[in-house]
């Protein structure tokens, strides 16, 4: 398996029976990997995974029926709240390392670091990442946002 290949475009665009959102469709080994047995059973077909931070709901089907972050076997970072809060699911980082390292260091190397994992083979993102796809967009969008944060803080500071 590859990691970080796009999924083909051109689905039908089935909106989360919870939100109304369209979320992206999700393989069958990423949604039986992260289901619990039981929920998976329940899930209809053509799985997509819900990106919206605020509903519960993770993987939908096609007819309407759903899988809710309490069905998963493991944290789902976008829906979740409290810490800690996964950005990487093949490595193990989360939101909370990020900010460490920038507080710490000034800079963040974990995407890099994620990078150099991926280009040697080491990833699973298909299987361990509840979106199916690769974590280096989110990993990217939590140092930028993280950044902005403390830059904030740094200005209101001074």
């Amino acid at each position: 398996m590859q990691c970080c290949v796009p999924k083909a475009r051109g689905a039908a665009r089935v909106p989360c029976p919870a939100c109304g959102q369209v979320g992206r469709p999700a393989g069958a080994a990423t949604v039986e990997s992260i289901l619990q047995p039981g929920a998976l059973a329940l899930l209809g077909p053509e799985p997509r995974f819900c990106r919206t931070r605020d509903c519960d709901v993770v993987y939908y089907g096609s007819d309407g029926s759903s899988a809710r972050k309490d069905q998963s076997r493991v944290r789902v970072g976008i829906k979740e709240r409290e810490h800690p809060l996964p950005v990487c699911y093949c490595f193990g980082f989360t939101k909370a390392d990020i900010e460490r390292e920038l507080l710490q260091t000034g800079s963040c190397t974990i995407a890099a670091r994620i990078t150099a994992e991926v280009k040697a083979g080491n990833c699973a993102c298909e299987i361990k990442n509840p979106s199916g796809a690769c974590c280096l967009g989110d990993v990217n969008r939590e140092i930028k946002e993280a950044k902005l944060r403390y830059r904030s803080a740094a200005r209101k500071g001074s």
